[in-house]
This record gives structure tokens, C-alpha cells and sequence, in this order.
């Protein structure tokens, strides 16, 4: 390298182009075919994954997603046929072994966060569920507040907020209580073996069709599901419209409760579990006993 202090600058413009000429060449090469690729190639492929997403109805974060990645997959085409086209070749080389090595190594680091990416396109796309749905998955259970790419948040019955990776909901199953119009709700009543089934079967049903959030079509049904050891289990089965979490419990509330109260008026007895100890102890067992216990034996 020849030290700053010793290098001739041209004076005329015939010595800079000779000195200099080769290398202005170049950069003008790499600029050129730099915008030409990058816009050319940022008009065609944004536009085309844009159309071709929103045509097959994903969700406006996925096709925004998507673009942003075109566009960068655009900037690094132009850089590479831009190096090429200016010679740069070696340099190119050692940019894209350096780039693979950085590409791996972050893949091994963010495996997670690609993980949670991936799964919420599928979540965005398929629509399992969406904002305002009452779900439910492993042993928890909120309202769907905000999906995203990495996270869904979910409100608690609580009015906690809980975020949840987006993976955790696509590997599990998940109940959407809302995915259609209707909900059925069943309880099991249950009463003594002495019982009269068909009374308490008619007051169920009658209970039932008193409540104004019950539908008539489906009809509410009761069947006879158990023989335990202290009652039958009368299983009721009604159905609701615009299910939720709130109309859920409210509803069957008041059922449980309004078929409590009939059954009382009616002396219908609802058991429940209790234990009957029998057997007996002799008159000569007992006084040895007593006497053991005086002498400490």
C-alpha cells in the first residue's frame, strides 16, 4: 500500500479517469444494476405474494408478513446480481459464506421464535379461533383478546391478561366454544333409588322450558346416565344461542337452582354419599376390653 504522504493525485482529468477509471466503472455497475434489480424485482414479487395471499383470504398480518419478507428477499437479490455484475465476485462469496454461518447460527438461537412465528400464520389462517371466542386448552381457559404473530393474549374469567405462545395453542388441542351458533349444556340431577324417575324427569323439563335463554328447538331432553351408590343420575341436556362463558354459567345457575327449589316442594330427595356402619360387639367383649384399659394393657 502506498503511504497517503507519497500518493499522486491527478491534476487533469485524462490521469483521473486513467487512475480511477476502472474503479468509477465499477461503483456506476453496481448502482445501476442495484436499482434496476431491487425495483424491478421489490414491484413484481411484493405485488404478486400480496394478490396471491389476499385472493386465498389470509389474514392481514400474514400478507403483511409476507411482504416484508419479498421485499427483503428482493434487497438481497439486487445486492447479489449488483456484486456480480460489478466483479466483485470474491467478495460476494465471502459475504454469502459469512451470511450462511449468521443465518445458522441464529436459526439454532431463535428456534423457538420461528416456532411461534410459523404457528401463528397457521393460526391466522386456519381461524381455530378468533378475537372475542371463550377457549379453553390443557387446564386453562380465558377470552381471546389479540392474536398475533408470536402471541395470542387471552383474558382470565379473572381479569388476568395470560400471553401464550402461539405454538402452545397450534400443538394442543383447543376447545372453541363459540366456533358455532349454538351450545348445549347438560348437569346431572341426582335422586333417591326411591324416587319416581318420570316426576322428576317432567319437572327438569319443565324448569328448563321456563328459562327464556333455553331454545325450543333443540328441545331440552333428560336420560338416565347413572346408577351410583347413592342416587340415579338424571343427565339434563338444554341448548343456548350466542354462547359465552357469562351466558354459560348464568344459565345453568339458574337451571340447577330452579330444579333444586321444585325438587324441595316436591320432598323429590337429591342424596348424597354417606356410610352405614353395621356389626356389633358382645357384652363379654366389651367388659374385657374396659378392663384392659384400667390395667394399662
Amino acid at each position: 500500500m502506498v503511504p497517503l504522504q507519497q500518493f499522486e493525485w491527478p491534476t487533469t482529468t485524462e490521469e483521473f479517469i486513467a487512475q480511477f477509471g476502472d474503479l468509477l466503472w465499477d461503483v456506476a455497475a453496481f448502482l445501476v444494476a442495484f436499482v434496476v434489480v431491487y425495483l424491478l424485482g421489490r414491484y413484481v414479487l411484493v405485488r404478486v405474494v400480496r394478490r396471491s395471499l389476499s385472493a386465498r383470504g389470509f389474514d392481514t398480518a400474514v400478507v403483511q408478513l409476507a411482504t416484508t419478507t419479498a421485499g427483503a428477499i428482493a434487497l438481497f437479490v439486487a445486492v447479489a446480481v449488483a456484486f456480480t455484475v460489478a466483479g466483485f465476485g470474491s467478495f460476494l462469496a465471502a459475504f454469502a459464506t459469512l451470511g450462511g454461518a449468521l443465518a445458522l447460527a441464529l436459526g439454532f438461537a431463535a428456534q423457538d421464535l420461528v416456532a411461534n412465528f410459523v404457528a401463528g400464520v397457521f393460526i391466522l389462517k386456519d381461524k381455530p379461533f378468533e378475537v372475542g371466542d371463550w377457549i379453553e386448552w390443557n387446564d386453562s381457559s380465558g377470552v381471546v383478546r389479540e392474536v398475533d404473530l408470536r402471541v395470542t393474549k387471552v383474558e382470565t374469567f379473572n381479569n388476568e391478561v395470560v400471553t401464550v405462545p402461539n405454538s402452545t395453542l397450534a400443538n394442543n388441542a383447543v376447545t372453541n366454544a363459540m366456533a358455532n351458533d349454538r351450545l348445549r349444556l347438560q348437569f346431572v340431577f341426582g335422586i333417591g333409588y326411591d324416587e319416581d324417575i318420570d316426576a322428576a324427569r317432567d319437572i327438569i323439563l319443565e324448569d328448563a322450558r321456563s328459562l327464556p335463554d333455553v331454545l325450543d328447538d333443540p328441545e331440552p331432553t333428560v336420560r338416565t346416565t347413572e346408577l351410583a351408590d347413592s342416587y340415579v343420575g338424571l343427565e339434563s341436556r338444554i341448548w343456548i344461542d350466542d354462547p359465552g362463558r357469562g351466558k354459560f354459567k348464568s344459565v345453568l345457575s339458574e337451571h340447577v337452582e330452579g330444579v333444586k327449589e321444585r325438587f324441595d316442594a316436591e320432598e323429590i330427595e337429591m342424596p348424597y354419599p354417606y356410610r352405614e356402619l353395621t356389626g356389633g360387639i358382645s357384652v363379654e367383649e366389651a367388659s374385657q376390653l374396659d378392663q384392659a384399659d384400667v390395667t394399662g394393657e
